[in-house]
């Protein structure tokens, strides 16, 4: 062991030096308690003996000093002391010395309190290595908590989606890692293209809130398409008092005001006037704008971000829309494709919703039968994603089941649904017939006609008996028959 030993007194200390080198311990001779405290620091000593009486400083003072080092903490320091610094040795004890000897040195007092000062070492040195190995244990805990959480926070997704979107397939999940992206930059406008029900505004929600977190600023969304020119103005960039007939007496802040620090979401952009696009091209370079009516220039910190269903690059070709402000939009892009070329991401949305909205409505659906499957893979899906968990609500308030039949559906194995006013391949009268190649029960597609004609006529049985050329009490009759079958 290696030993540091402190004694002003020559022969004290070169006797009992040469007894622990006797015994197989290094040790380091020092002649103060200065000498000392260098050693100490220059090496790595498990033990020191030290007089207590020593001139500048003291074997106290030297305790001291190393207990007040982290280091010290492994440390074990024996004090010698005579008769008359009983009080010393005590007060020694108080401040994390390990023992004390009377002089003159008995060394076999001195060879007990070294054993008992290698046993606590032993002990020292394995809770050491217990702490550590359960620091490293700790580590490796939370950095595989962290994965996992992230797996189980991906896995949420993909189970539940983001707000209406489900992550099946590998064009959602690279959708998802790019909205998570551009999410930590907020100086990049981002574009998201997209038809009608792919979920343009739940990516945008995503750019925003980033993995389930709350985001503290806002969200604000706008529709360019509901808006006319003449309110637009004012609606984006709000208005002073008395800027214009009818015009608050207070003023009005804007959704560029309303979203400061956050995300302002513009839907539609395709539909903005162009007069409002060299506006907008002003905030997305210059990151200021002024009011309706007013003089101050207000600095803009918002992120923007924007989606439209139409071809924007046709619409600048037309002169429709600013070729200066599709490209500074364009920094960042999104392009979500329709439903019908995700094909292995239907059958999975569809039992998305259809757990979701059974543990909704109180209903035993758990599963979507094979023939049900069919349908909703030939089914063209216009309307996307909207469409799909539309239909699937309405299946789900309409029936209880434990599966999801091709019966509950309300579109036809032809690829279109059941609506009214449109001229598509189903089975309403007067528009063409188109059979499914699998054989199939008529009185299927009759329920399904019936149930679309109540619900094209609210629920009016008498409307839609006569919209079907039955009696009312014949359309009842049917009615409670399908509600015994299912």
């Amino acid at each position: 062991m290696n030993i540091l030993l402190v004694d002003d007194d020559t022969g004290s200390r070169t006797s009992v030096g040469k007894f622990l080198r006797r015994h197989g311990h290094e040790i380091t001779e020092c002649s103060n308690g200065e000498e000392a405290l260098a050693a100490f620091l220059a090496g790595s000593f498990p033990m020191i003996l030290t007089d207590i009486r020593m001139p500048a400083m003291s074997g106290i003072d030297l305790l001291k000093h190393i207990k007040d080092m982290p280091c010290g903490t492994y440390t074990d320091i024996v004090l010698f002391t005579g008769h008359g610094s009983m009080e010393s040795a005590i007060e020694a004890l108080r401040m994390g010395a390990f023992d004390y000897l009377l002089k003159p040195i008995n060394i076999q007092e001195l060879s007990i309190i070294i054993e008992k000062v290698a046993e606590h070492q032993g002990l020292l040195r394995e809770n050491r290595r217990l702490t550590d190995h359960f620091d490293q244990e700790v580590q490796a805990a939370t950095l595989e908590t962290t994965k996992e959480n992230s797996r189980l926070r991906m896995l949420a997704a993909k189970a539940e989606g983001i707000g209406e979107i489900g992550l099946f397939g590998t064009v959602m999940q690279n959708i998802y890692a790019q909205a998570l992206m551009y999410h930590r930059d907020r100086s990049i406008p981002v574009l998201i293209q997209g038809e009608t029900g792919t979920g343009k505004e739940m990516i945008a929600k995503l750019i925003h809130y980033a993995e389930f977190e709350e985001a503290a600023a806002p969200f604000v969304d706008i529709n360019c398409a509901a808006l006319t020119p003449s309110l637009f103005e004012s609606e984006l960039f709000g208005y002073e008092a008395g800027s214009f007939t009818g015009s608050l007496a207070r003023g009005q802040k804007g959704k560029l005001d309303l979203a400061a620090g956050g995300t302002l979401f513009l839907d539609e952009i395709g539909e903005m006037p162009l007069e409002m696009q060299a506006k907008l091209l002003r905030v997305l370079q210059e990151k200021e704008y002024y009011r309706v009516g007013g003089l101050k220039k207000i600095k803009s910190d918002v992120r923007i971000v924007c989606a439209t269903n139409r071809n924007l690059s046709q619409a600048v070709a037309a002169g429709t829309f600013r070729r200066d402000l599709y490209y500074r939009l364009n920094v960042g892009q999104i392009f979500i494709p329709p439903l019908r070329e995700q094909s292995n991401s239907i059958v999975p949305l569809a039992e998305m919703f259809l757990h979701r909205f059974a543990k909704q409505k109180g209903k035993r659906f758990r599963s979507v039968s094979s023939e049900a499957v069919q349908i909703l893979l030939h089914h063209s899906w216009p309307g996307n994603i909207r469409e799909l968990q539309n239909v699937v609500e309405w299946s789900v308030f309409m029936f209880d089941d434990t599966e999801l039949r091709a019966k509950h559906l309300k579109i036809t194995a032809s690829n279109e649904p059941l609506r009214s006013g449109t001229q598509t391949n189903t089975l309403i009268p007067d528009a063409p017939v188109f059979l499914p190649s699998r054989p199939f029960k008529l009185d299927d597609y009759v329920d399904q006609i019936i149930v679309a004609a109540l619900e094209m006529h609210n629920g009016n049985k008498s409307a839609a008996a006569s919209y079907l050329g039955l009696s009312r009490r014949s359309l009842s009759y049917r009615l409670e028959k399908l509600t015994q079958e299912n």
